[in-house]
């Protein structure tokens, strides 16, 4: 496994930044677009779980990444509820709620086993170690 040097080699940013822009390509579309409030909110949900991953690691020490995890999953879950809005208002189909469902649930779960992995581990953050 390599070595994380930065946010941008987590694959959980990746996931996160991969439905930041399928939120962002569905939130254009017609209505959608029209629909400031859920369209801003799904956006700013999107985009807080993908910030929060990067946030997190740049705090170097491991209580305050999980904690900035925490709000990512939890970012990531309203997402999920949001698409649920947006299809009960026919701003996107089946298909597309199917898509930004699953990756929000992959984001998510993929959050939670790092979480898992952290708390079960003695490293503590690079802030903290003796060189």
């Amino acid at each position: 496994m390599a070595t994380v040097k930065r946010f941008e080699d987590l694959e959980i940013w990746k996931i996160a930044r991969q439905l930041c822009k399928l939120i962002f390509k569905l939130t254009k579309k017609d209505n959608f677009a029209k629909d400031f409030t859920l369209r801003n909110q799904i956006r700013d949900s999107s985009g807080s779980s993908m910030d929060n991953i990067a946030e997190g690691f740049g705090r170097a020490g491991k209580k305050e990444f999980i904690y900035f995890l925490s709000i990512s999953s939890g970012s990531s879950e309203e997402v999920k509820s949001q698409l649920y809005r947006a299809i009960d208002q026919n701003y996107i189909n089946e298909d597309e709620f199917h898509e930004g469902y699953e990756l929000s649930d992959k984001l998510s779960k993929k959050i939670g086993s790092l979480i898992k992995y952290l708390n079960s581990s003695d490293y503590r953050g690079k802030k903290f170690k003796l060189s």
